[in-house]
């Protein structure tokens, strides 16, 4: 061939190189299937977690280096857009008694070392396609993994609380436990706080309204919604089923770096 002469190569130099770049294209199109399925139940799961999963699997054509994993999902336009929304939803001015930020930083900070030590609760806006909806969450600080939720309609006391009796029903141990929250009214009102001493937790809260010392309640609020809940529910039963469904996926399938690419229910049973 006339071009390998002026190129300098061999005709089976030219031959292999073509198909090494085949190779990789059916690589790349093997391995934007998979990413493309693992997303039908995971639609904005980022890049190095993708590239975790798809290091597990068995077959070798879909272990490839990270930086490989970026260029292919960016050429098929896969990569995800980081989206931010905020929505205030804490009323902190009231009359009842505000407690102690035991997880702020000092002599007396309580550091979560095990499952079931350290809960933060916290609440989101849902909005339906007629109406809004809110999302009460409780979270496990040392397993991220979400132990009590309710989606409900209004933002009084007693809708709120269902998140907190469910974790309450699935908790497994006794030992000493710290409720966190920031100084919302239904956080602080008598009915919740009962339950606080009724099952022995303990309460911490916030200094004030600062979504930073309540940092993990809203991160997990946001992989939820961001990541699975992307659609707007068409009523209240509906948004039900979607928050029933994303937090049993993150729950036991979306792994966390923070907890060395493990999913939460994975480090939640080491309890």
């Amino acid at each position: 061939m006339r071009a390998c002469r002026f190129m300098g190569i061999s005709r089976q130099a030219w031959y292999q190189s073509l198909q090494r770049e085949r190779g990789r294209e059916r690589q790349a199109q093997h391995i934007v299937e998979q990413v493309t399925t693992i997303r039908l139940h995971q639609p904005r799961l980022g890049t190095r977690k993708l590239h975790y999963l798809l290091q597990q699997q068995p077959e070798p054509a879909l272990h490839v280096g990270r930086d490989r994993l970026f260029q292919i999902l960016r050429g098929a336009r896969l990569l995800v857009i980081p989206k931010r929304a905020y929505h205030k939803t804490t009323q902190s001015h009231h009359r009842f008694y505000r407690h102690p930020n035991l997880l702020k930083a000092g002599e007396n900070q309580v550091v979560a070392s095990r499952p079931e030590q350290v809960w933060v609760a916290d609440i989101t806006y849902l909005p339906l396609r007629k109406g809004t909806a809110y999302l009460s969450l409780i979270t496990d600080v040392w397993s991220r993994k979400i132990v009590g939720y309710h989606v409900h309609e209004s933002l009084h006391t007693h809708h709120v609380a269902k998140a907190f009796r469910m974790a309450l029903v699935s908790r497994r141990t006794a030992h000493p436990l710290v409720h966190h929250s920031d100084r919302g009214v239904q956080y602080c009102s008598t009915e919740y706080q009962a339950l606080h001493q009724r099952h022995g937790v303990i309460c911490s809260m916030t200094d004030g309204y600062d979504c930073y010392q309540n940092a993990l309640a809203e991160r997990v609020n946001g992989i939820l919604k961001m990541e699975y809940l992307l659609g707007k529910p068409e009523d209240i039963g509906q948004a039900r089923k979607m928050v029933r469904e994303s937090v049993e996926i993150y729950n036991t399938r979306r792994p966390h770096l923070s907890l060395k690419y493990k999913t939460p229910d994975e480090v939640h049973r080491a309890l």
